[in-house]
């Protein structure tokens, strides 16, 4: 299997317009992140909108279905649609569907989340292990409680654990939840992610992504990824 590539990458995910995602890959953006089909959230933008900001994606730039879907056929099928080679898993996703994911499509590079909770670290390790031979990826995140969304919760996690997934995982793993210009620095240097990604964290009180924060967020994750390498 090939390696996917993110290391000392920046993900941003949800975007509500061409506008938006333009301004993130201006702004050093590698990964924008679409979430559709989702679980808890509600979708920032219908399928067919996110296929046209996709298609006017400047090369540099790389779009990554993020998706609670849990059936490879509808995982494959999504993907192709929306044209991206890149799929970020939440959710009970068997292991099983994952391999026929890989199977019916090997173009297809998967990111396997890692939902961090309460005393889970064992959990975590052994979702590493089941699905090391499938993912190409992993993505920490954080779990809420309180409205049971796994993931876009604004929050962060325990970093250790974090740090220690990083430590035992095979593949590269990106840290997400809670991150945002003041943090990321830290964040960066305490785990030693591969990528790191933000969704709530760079938007101004209107749920627009303010050009401002990603910048700054973008500044710091590239610095403390310069002292880490």
């Amino acid at each position: 299997m090939l390696e996917l590539n993110v290391r000392n990458s920046i993900q941003i995910a949800g975007v509500l317009d061409e506008t938006e995602a333009q301004m993130l890959a201006e702004c050093g953006v590698r990964f924008i992140g679409f979430p559709l089909r989702l679980d808890v959230h509600q979708q920032d933008l219908d399928e067919n909108e996110a296929l046209q900001i996709i298609k006017k994606l400047p090369a540099a730039t790389t779009a990554v279905l993020i998706t609670y879907l849990r059936h490879a056929d509808e995982i494959v099928r999504l993907s192709r649609k929306l044209g991206v080679s890149i799929v970020q898993l939440h959710g009970k996703l068997p292991v099983k569907e994952a391999e026929k994911v890989k199977s019916a499509a090997p173009e297809i590079s998967i990111i396997k989340s890692l939902v961090v909770k309460e005393d889970n670290y064992s959990e975590l390790k052994q979702t590493i292990k089941d699905f090391s031979a499938c993912a190409d990826a992993f993505i920490t995140d954080t779990f809420d409680p309180v409205s049971g969304a796994s993931g876009a919760t604004g929050k962060t996690h325990n970093w250790e654990v974090s740090r220690k997934l990083v430590e035992v995982s095979p593949h590269p793993v990106i840290l997400a939840g809670g991150l945002n210009p003041a943090n990321v620095r830290k964040a960066i240097l305490e785990v030693r992610p591969a990528a790191v990604d933000s969704h709530t964290g760079v938007e101004a009180p209107d749920g627009r992504k303010d050009r401002s924060l990603v910048e700054a967020f973008v500044s710091e994750a590239k610095d403390a990824f310069n002292i880490i390498r």
